[in-house]
């Protein structure tokens, strides 16, 4: 029971495949109270599905992109659990599907790079403007997950890299700004797992066996890993940890030709 006394508000949970369900999970089996938090009435079922397994004590609509429902549901939040919260966990991305299909100068628009940036990056400073007095009441955590695309060229992920690499800046920077009263900001970057958003990359299959050939573990990585992972970070054993990014990925980051990879047809060399 780790996590004994402790709360969280827990936003992204989409479905028992997200890896929003899998930290929520964590949480709950080490003792933490939880509040679960939805974006709109499409997916609030799901959400009352997951506050009713990990026994949450409150779900509140939460839609990042109103700066007014993100300043209500921490009103709410407030309400509830006015001396303080001890993390947020962020788990929310989203660009319009036709950004990540085909070439990437031909597919990104200046609307498309604007929802993806709003949704996926700028959310994370949204939530910690209004989660802040909270957290910092008890020196508590924030925690965004992010993707190998920041830093590296991935087919079709396209605008996604971009709003990815743009969060993972923000995690140093909230890091820096919020460090002073105590407050801890970490990411997640996760290897590829069949979850919801990941069903709307072209071609999300050919990544997952193409990540378990190359990978040193030579596998790929579970929900629950980066559950495990996440619970870390937002534990007190992680106490000295902030503005840094841990890869769950099962070593794949660290690999730039794997001896499976050039034993692969596509990068065989030509025979003279």
């Amino acid at each position: 029971m780790l996590l004994q006394g402790q709360r969280f508000v827990v936003t992204g949970i989409a479905s028992k495949l997200s890896i929003a369900w899998a930290i929520a999970e964590a949480l709950h089996r080490e003792g933490a109270s939880l509040i679960l938090t939805y974006p709109n009435d499409k997916i609030k079922k799901r959400v009352d599905m997951a506050a009713e397994h990990f026994e949450a004590d409150l779900v509140l609509e939460c839609d990042v992109a109103s700066d007014e429902s993100i300043k209500a549901c921490f009103e709410q939040v407030t309400a509830h659990w006015g001396d303080g919260i001890n993390g947020v966990i962020h788990a929310i991305g989203f660009a319009p599907m036709d950004q990540l299909d085909g070439d990437f100068t031909s597919a990104t628009t200046r609307e498309g790079s604007q929802i993806a940036h709003d949704i996926s990056s700028y959310s994370f400073v949204a939530l910690a403007k209004e989660a802040r007095e909270l957290l910092a009441m008890r020196h508590g955590s924030m925690l965004t997950l992010t993707y190998e695309g920041s830093i590296s060229v991935l087919p079709n992920y396209n605008v996604m890299g971009m709003a990815k690499a743009s969060l993972e800046a923000s995690v140093r920077y909230l890091a820096t700004s919020m460090g002073g009263e105590g407050i801890r900001v970490n990411a997640i970057s996760a290897g590829p797992i069949r979850t919801l958003a990941a069903s709307g990359i072209k071609s999300f299959r050919k990544m997952l066996d193409i990540s378990e050939k190359i990978a040193p573990l030579q596998r790929n990585i579970t929900q629950m890993e980066v559950g495990n992972a996440a619970l870390f970070l937002l534990s007190p054993w992680a106490s000295g940890i902030t503005g840094e990014i841990m890869f769950v990925d099962a070593g794949f980051n660290t690999v730039a030709i794997s001896e499976q990879l050039m034993m692969m047809d596509a990068v065989t060399p030509n025979q003279k």
